[in-house]
């Protein structure tokens, strides 16, 4: 019998909330699959399964706030199954019968139905004929049989009106029916909104809390819902909140606005903590060049113009690619550090620093970088960005990061001095492509240049290593072909 305990999920992590379960004792489990969603004081992280097996008991209910550390639920192994074959033996024999009599049972039902179709289209033809026999004879005695016809038709008319059963899938009472999760219904009602009126991404069509999160009802629905508090949240503030699926987080005037104004408090105290401690137990050092940026910029564009628009790549990727490659060849910045000794990384998982729509950021991994092109480095950048505004991070992707990555140039900065999230030992930043004046081959012309900067612990390396680190990186982009 395993335990699922409570990851720490950052090193900044001392607790967190079971937001909802996505299994139920019974249930089937499988290394790496999402089993919880784990509010943090930054982020919704969907929590994987450690081992293979069948969930026993969930110890922890939705919405209680545990430790790390602390057991969430028990697993039955897969080991602990195969141990006992009396018992192994008993299910395989019960679900032999139970597979095969569907299998007969499915031709047997599908020979009556058909010949019961089959004998409706035959009663229907010749109803089916009947009004076109009527309809010549109508022109023999139009003067007569006008008046008398339409008297004839609301007949057959009635029939038809009641047949279609659009009438009755429009009643709230069926859809209401739909299976939702109870923290879904909380937050649908504490929303104002109809479970009936959400699709579910659950199992057997389930509305689950990102469903409700993610759900935009139309401009009309919405202006009802908010009533007299409408005008005190404006439209574009709603998408805003998306990235934050905690059990205070709803619109105002649902919870007392105390708690809603803590939610991203919380998030700043949590972000404040990390960034202090690692200002006081790291020693800083700052490094940084300028790139030139034109021959990758070339050889993006040209790559660019043979692939699809959904496929096409951003300088964002080359940077990352240059980081993971460069992190391979100088172990030393990849890495953590630990029981006072620098402790190497086996893969290079390049943490991303993202902002979220309401404020603060996350640093999720792009796990085995170093082992993607270009292509599939972009492809994973545009889905972890993607999941992370939308809060599904895996736990998994908060656990590892080895480097880190911060990218503003997108907000106009040329230069970036990172701080280093412990217990890593590096931080590389980008700034913006900006044109600036370069020597090449002797020629002096203008070039897009990108300042790139490197914050390191000095525990681990010293200057000499990051100098080194950041001439690799310039020799790659200077050579993207290689990328």
């Amino acid at each position: 019998m395993d335990q699922f305990v409570m990851p720490s999920l950052g090193a900044d992590m001392d607790e967190g909330t079971v937001v909802e379960w996505l299994v139920k004792p019974g249930d089937p489990v499988h290394r790496g699959d999402p089993i919880a969603v784990v509010d943090t004081d930054k982020a919704a992280i969907e929590v994987e399964c450690f081992v293979d097996g069948t969930v026993e008991e969930l110890l922890v209910p939705e919405g209680q706030r545990v430790a790390v550390g602390t057991p969430l639920a028990t697993i039955n192994g897969a080991a602990t199954l195969a141990a006992a074959p009396g018992r192994a033996a008993q299910p395989q024999v019960t679900k032999g019968p139970k597979a095969k009599e569907p299998k007969v049972k499915e031709p047997k039902v599908k020979e009556p139905t058909a010949k019961e179709a089959w004998v409706e289209k035959r009663a229907k033809e010749p109803k089916a004929k009947e009004p076109k026999v009527k309809k010549p004879k109508a022109p023999a005695a139009a003067g007569k049989r006008p008046s008398r016809r339409p008297k004839t038709r609301p007949a057959p008319a009635a029939p038809t009106r009641p047949a279609p059963a659009a009438k009755p899938v429009a009643v709230p009472a069926a859809p209401g029916r739909k299976p939702a999760s109870p923290y879904a219904r909380k937050l649908a009602r504490q929303r104002g909104l109809q479970i009936a009126d959400i699709t579910g991404s659950g199992r057997n069509g389930m509305v689950t809390s990102r469903d409700v999160l993610a759900f935009v009802p139309p401009p009309a629905a919405a202006a009802a819902v908010a009533g007299v508090t409408a005008p005190a949240v404006p439209p574009t503030a709603q998408p805003a909140r998306e990235p934050w699926p905690t059990p205070a987080r709803t619109r105002a005037g649902a919870v007392p606005t105390t708690v809603t104004a803590a939610e991203p408090d919380r998030m700043r105290a949590a972000i404040a903590r990390l960034m202090a401690r690692s200002k006081r137990e790291i020693p800083h050092y700052y490094l940084s060049t300028t790139v030139d940026l034109g021959t990758a910029l070339d050889w993006l564009r040209d790559h660019n113009r043979g692939v699809s628009v959904t496929d096409r790549v951003v300088p964002s990727a080359l940077l990352l690619r240059a980081t993971a490659l460069a992190a391979v060849r100088h172990p030393e910045l990849n890495g953590y550090w630990l029981d006072d000794r620098f402790q190497p990384a086996d893969a290079v998982n390049l943490g991303v620093a993202v902002s979220l729509r309401r404020g603060g950021m996350v640093a999720p991994a792009i796990l085995g970088a170093d082992q993607l092109g270009v292509a599939e480095l972009m492809a994973r950048l545009r889905d972890l960005v993607t999941r992370a505004r939308s809060g599904r991070l895996r736990g998994s992707e908060m656990e590892d990061p080895t480097i880190t990555v911060t990218n503003l140039g997108d907000q106009g900065v040329e230069s970036v001095q990172g701080v280093i999230y412990p217990p890593q030992v590096a931080l590389v930043g980008f700034g913006k492509v900006v044109d600036r004046p370069w020597a090449r081959d002797g020629m002096l012309g203008v070039r897009p240049c990108v300042t790139v900067t490197l914050a390191a612990d000095h525990r681990a390396t010293d200057g000499f290593t990051g100098s080194r680190f950041l001439d690799t990186i310039d020799h790659l982009l200077q050579t993207p072909e290689e990328l």
